[in-house]
């Protein structure tokens, strides 16, 4: 505000001048609210109908009908919309409804360009609040100083310029959430993507919320299946936890994250899935192929392609989550998947680069770090008192020649509670998932194992490894004993019983039955391109025959001595009557 001796000056915009009692009004008015007094001058504005716009400082009355109608209308979004009549619900808020004399705080562009704007005046602005443009684009406050904020902005910036105006909307930034987003495709600020009918909200959530403390968690305990055997069975995933995928590019870390997203139907798991840096093209064949498979009706697709700003790709994200959250503090579980974070540190990179900030290691500002882990703290399991909810989180990072040891892939691997690992040479060779045992981990384990599972799949992870370690010593060896040739047969079948089909999620029941069969020797005497059918075979047939107990499996009972040597025993006497 303008100061001369302790005195305010501000100016008053109007098609005809304000009669003297008026403007003794309004200093009285002023005067009162800002403690000191107020010095008013008047400005012609013939495109003024009716009303007048006072400003003082930065801050702006505008007491035109345009400006109660705004008033009017940021008191009816307000109200929940919902299903159904809620007119009643608009008239009362309308009825009840009386003008006031509310400031705006108003900026101006200094600089703008690259997506970002640099504002003057905005004295009282907070980091991460919502503004909005003269155009009606709106932007989010990413750096504060002394003088002047820079924003990101939401959208294209070709119809921002210097001296455009800017207002405050007092709100972080956000977007509207709802039941209606089940089976949509949205971009980061809630707008469909995908030609269907309009959303309606029924809340509003910030994109920048407050991790779950500590004392309104629970341990993770129940099992989030994936439907992968080469997962569930050495990798158990709970829910609420954090487990990254992580691999060169083009060694089918999406393809896990869209195999667990179909084994959900009929799981009472809502899933997200948010698209970083991609093509929209890529997304939207995704999107078919999960409507395909049934699974688009509980699934959420947030994109922000590669051909959206750098700041459309930093906030998908934290959107993404915040849907999660409506749908956790619910009571409900939610998968949510961040394709890819690399991706996203790259976009944020490119923000920092553009508003000065120093660049670090590999060129990333040194909150990188901070950006992800606020991100997926959010995750977690809630306590009853809660509503128990959980949301779990499966982050993708790519690596560049399996080098875990960089920069963004090591905050991730410090953050999350575990990782899967796929590497490029198995992938090439055939193995998928190509998923490596050695470098894999759960730091959940068994807490979300199913005590079947647990039995069934307890010496595998060893035995891969002694496979492993024996395939590569003997690689250029061409005489072998028995005993070792024997031990890589039974690593054979073990990698082959890990190969699955992409889309083709396995049950518990048939995973657990595979287990039994491979770990007990029962596939070694097989060719290996035998194997997969032999055991499709055996796995029908507990189906056809033993159907309640394949239902007590898929339902987590315990596995005792008595029913595994009971499998055992019929598997066996199947496979000699196939030989």
């Amino acid at each position: 505000m303008t100061m001369n001796k302790d005195k305010l000056r501000g100016r008053i915009e109007s098609k005809e001048p304000p009669r003297p009692d008026q403007v003794e009004k309004i200093q009285a008015y002023l005067s009162k609210k800002y403690q000191a007094p107020v010095d008013l001058t008047w400005q012609a504005a013939p495109d003024l109908s009716q009303g007048f716009i006072l400003t003082l400082g930065s801050e702006v009355y505008d007491w035109t009908p345009k400006g109660k109608l705004d008033q009017l209308k940021a008191q009816l979004d307000q109200v929940p919309l919902q299903e159904g009549d809620y007119l009643p619900l608009l008239k009362d808020k309308y009825s009840s409804w009386q003008p006031e004399a509310k400031a705006s705080q108003r900026g101006v562009v200094e600089e703008v360009g690259d997506s970002l704007a640099v504002l003057s005046g905005l004295d009282h602005v907070e980091y991460g609040e919502t503004i909005e443009f003269s155009t009606g684009t709106r932007g989010m406050v990413m750096d504060l100083q002394k003088d002047a904020v820079t924003a990101i902005i939401f959208g294209e910036d070709d119809e921002i310029y210097e001296g455009s105006l800017a207002r405050r909307t007092g709100k972080n930034a956000g977007l509207p959430v709802g039941e209606g987003l089940k089976g949509r495709i949205i971009n980061a600020l809630g707008t469909p993507l995908d030609g269907g009918e309009e959303i309606i909200p029924q809340d509003y959530y910030p994109i920048e919320y407050k991790a779950p403390a500590i004392l309104d968690r629970a341990p993770i305990h129940r099992p989030l299946h994936t439907g992968i055997l080469a997962i569930d069975s050495m990798f158990p995933i709970g829910r609420g936890q954090r487990e990254l995928i992580i691999g060169d590019r083009q060694t089918g870390k999406t393809a896990i994250a869209l195999d667990t997203i179909v084994n959900q139907k009929d799981q009472d798991v809502l899933c997200i899935y948010v698209a970083i840096g991609q093509k929209a093209s890529s997304v939207g064949r995704l999107a078919e192929e999960l409507k395909a498979q049934g699974a688009m009706d509980y699934t959420t697709i947030v994109l922000a392609s590669a051909g959206e700003t750098a700041a459309m790709q930093y906030i998908a994200p934290y959107a993404g989550c915040a849907i999660g959250e409506y749908f956790m503090k619910t009571g409900r579980d939610v998968l949510i998947i961040y394709d890819d974070l690399s991706k996203h540190a790259v976009a944020y990179r490119s923000i920092s680069l553009l508003m000065g900030r120093s660049p670090g290691r590999e060129a990333y500002p040194g909150d990188i770090f901070y950006l992800h882990s606020r991100l997926l703290e959010r995750s977690g399991q809630l306590s009853s008192e809660k509503g128990g909810g959980s949301m779990t989180a499966l982050p993708i990072v790519e690596t560049q020649s399996g080098d875990v040891s960089a920069y963004v892939p090591t905050n991730i691997i410090s953050i999350t509670d575990g990782q899967i690992f796929l590497e490029s040479k198995l992938f090439f060779a055939g193995q998928r998932p190509a998923v490596n045992v050695g470098l894999s981990v759960s730091r959940v384990g068994g807490a979300a194992q199913t005590p079947a599972m647990k039995k069934a799949s307890s010496s595998l992870r060893l035995d891969l490894a002694q496979y492993r370690e024996m395939e590569v010593f003997t690689q250029f060896s061409s005489d072998l004993d028995a005993d070792t040739r024997a031990l890589l047969a039974y690593g054979a079948s073990l990698m082959e019983i890990l190969r699955q089909e992409e889309y083709k999620p396995r049950s518990q029941h048939k995973q657990i039955i595979s287990l039994l069969v491979a770990l007990n020797h029962l596939l070694t005497g097989l060719d290996r391109e035998d194997i997969r059918p032999a055991l499709d075979q055996v796995v029908a047939y507990f189906e056809r025959e033993e159907g309640l107990l394949m239902e007590a499996l898929d339902r987590g009972q315990g596995l005792d001595e008595t029913r595994k040597a009971a499998i055992l025993e019929k598997a066996k006497d199947f496979l000699e009557g196939l030989s």
